[in-house]
């Protein structure tokens, strides 16, 4: 690489044409053109960012000892940049080159010697900070990330062997935390050049946990895309209302919006959504490491609509605790679910067998549709395949709707069985309210998405905390274990102006990366829609659930179909949730109920001439 221009500052004040403010943030600093802009791509094995933060402290601790130990000492003008470097960048914060000078240790001519020999040997990258590209934000290289990685390495186990108690392990210890076995996924790295996203990135989401820990990460996110964040969040139906109202204006006000799965076969038919093999390199995304219900379920027509952002199936919750203390084994049908219910549920006690979905409207409807799927059915008609039904065809149209059915009234009065061995309010609760009691210590079982297991695997304080076991749905008699895919993709609205769309597709990229995801999972979310944050050691060690979602994934229990993603589904979720609710308040039976849900789902459809 050709030398940088640096300032010389030996030239005459006068002579100079940059400003002093100019010169600390070193605007001269070109990149090399010749030079490739994106990074190579780094080894697996990489710890994790918690533990190169912590070493990049303690080096900072040792240096400062060793610096103030002898009258006389040389910094090492490399280390403490490197060390600084790091260290902000996991922090996500800002890094100019004054700043980086600032942190050498050595005067200021010297310092700007020794960046430019980092600059000069790959292991800073520079970014424009404004448009003119005047100035740079510095950033460390892959090249840095994987020399710091092994210093990480080499560090611990000096540390170890010379001062180690003998009581830990080489394979435990790591500065008071465990060290990753094997190919961890690397931290995320800055965007080559920021996005060009006047005002910033626009985003429309869901107020789940794993939207939330986004939101928690914005500085990391804006340090990485080189942009600012703003984003809005909405409960379910709120979060769909939105998205049809921006859909009408002539320019969406959202560069990405989040879309729960089954609204992607209408979101595709009315243009809401662009495909995204328009707009990028699908390959990029490498589809092959999404979990294969969550990247099917993204799809309409045989295109993609949608990045899996979050892969939720919902799982059976169980306490692992009392099942054993009761002798009880974990129930695998939907007999043994009612068997264990009524062996746990002791009301005097204000103790429950069982929470679920039972509110009126969406909350029920999605109930109700996913146990017609443990009962080996789905709401409309699908060839049936190797695993389950073949969803790929819905976009022809000519689904029929199987609500009045047999195997929907045995589903419906499961439905009615269950409330036998549920809370009081159960006809009330809905996402989270039937997790909380069970987060609580007041049910032991609970039918709930793995998004919501934040809720007691984070607090310490709740007695499921350590206690809790994941299982697919148990089935009913003609149906087998499956685990109904939940969850959200993230699309780019078909209105976004021409002008945003590359940078959106961009963000999308960054936003669904394994490093994004295995951030989010380290920060509370118990989602991963990718086999290779499912699989991080590092993220496997959060949470057994994990673990769980893969085997299920493998074993083919995870299944789209369950909450198929035709146009008026919606419609049908919401027709399904408020007849079968007022079946459960004994307004109407089984049969009746179906009939009515059926007649109004088709005429919804417009099927009839009604």
């Amino acid at each position: 690489m050709p030398r940088t221009s640096i300032p010389d500052r030996s030239q005459p004040a006068g002579t100079r044409r940059s400003s002093l403010k100019d010169t600390l943030d070193i605007p001269q600093v070109l990149p090399d053109p010749g030079r490739p802009r994106t990074a190579r791509p780094v080894p697996a094995g990489r710890a994790r960012p918690d533990v190169l933060l912590e070493l990049t402290e303690y080096l900072d601790q040792l240096r400062l000892e060793i610096d103030t130990a002898f009258d006389l000492s040389v910094a090492n003008p490399y280390l403490n940049m490197a060390n600084h470097l790091v260290k902000h960048h996991i922090q996500g914060r800002l890094v100019t080159g004054s700043s980086l000078v600032a942190a050498s240790g050595v005067p200021y001519a010297t310092g700007m010697r020794k960046l430019r020999d980092m600059l000069d040997a790959g292991l800073i990258e520079q970014r424009p900070r404004t448009r003119s590209g005047k100035t740079f934000s510095l950033h460390p290289s892959a090249d840095m990330l994987d020399q710091f990685d092994r210093l990480a390495d080499r560090v611990r186990r000096l540390s170890l062997e010379r001062f180690g108690n003998g009581g830990d392990s080489l394979s435990e210890y790591y500065f008071g935390g465990s060290y990753m076995e094997a190919q961890a996924i690397q931290p995320p790295q800055v965007l080559p050049e920021p996005l060009a996203l006047p005002g910033g990135l626009r985003g429309l989401v869901h107020g789940d946990p794993t939207f939330m820990v986004m939101k928690d990460l914005k500085r990391q996110f804006e340090q990485m895309l080189g942009t600012d964040i703003h984003q809005r969040a909405f409960s379910i139906d709120r979060l769909r209302d939105e998205a049809l109202r921006n859909a009408a204006r002539r320019t969406s006000r959202y560069d990405i919006i989040a879309v729960d799965l089954p609204w992607i076969g209408e979101f595709a038919e009315k243009g809401i959504l662009a495909p995204l093999d328009t707009l990028l390199d699908v390959n990029r995304l490498d589809p092959g490491d999404f979990h294969t219900a969550g990247w099917q379920g993204a799809h309409w027509g045989g295109r993609p609509y949608g990045v899996p952002s979050q892969t939720t199936p919902e799982l059976l919750f169980y306490r692992t605790d009392i099942f054993a203390e009761a002798g009880l084994t974990p129930p695998r049908s939907t007999r043994d679910l009612l068997d264990c219910a009524r062996a746990l549920h002791r009301p005097g006690r204000d103790f429950h067998g069982i929470a679920w979905n039972a509110a009126r409207g969406t909350a029920l409807g999605h109930t109700f549709i996913m146990t017609c799927a443990d009962f080996g059915q789905p709401i409309v008609s699908m060839p049936r395949i190797a695993g389950g039904f073949d969803a790929s065809a819905l976009h022809r149209g000519d689904a029929e709707i199987l609500i009045d059915t047999d195997r929907a009234l045995e589903a419906a009065e499961y439905l009615l069985a269950l409330m036998d061995y549920s809370p009081p309010n159960i006809l009330s609760m809905s996402w989270y309210e039937r997790i909380r009691p069970y987060a609580a210590g007041r049910v032991a079982m609970a039918y709930g998405y793995t998004l919501l297991a934040p809720y007691f695997e984070l607090d310490p304080k709740s007695p499921a905390h350590g206690n809790t076991g994941y299982l697919p749905h148990p089935a009913g008699p003609q149906g087998v274990p499956i685990a109904p895919v939940g969850g959200y993709v993230l699309g780019i609205p078909a209105n976004l102006a021409p002008d945003r769309q590359a940078a959106a597709a961009e963000a999308l990229v960054a936003f669904t990366s394994p490093e994004a995801q295995k951030l989010y999972a380290q920060n509370g979310s118990r989602t991963a829609p990718r086999y290779s944050v499912g699989a991080d050691p590092d993220v496997r060690r959060l949470s057994p659930v994990f673990e769980a979602v893969d085997a299920m994934s493998w074993r083919d229990e995870l299944q789209f179909w369950p909450r198929p993603p035709i146009p008026k589904i919606s419609d049908i979720i919401a027709i399904c949730g408020e007849e079968l609710h007022d079946m459960l308040r004994g307004l109407r039976p089984p049969r009746a109920a179906l009939q009515r849900a059926q007649a109004r789902a088709e005429r919804a459809l417009g099927r009839t001439d009604d």
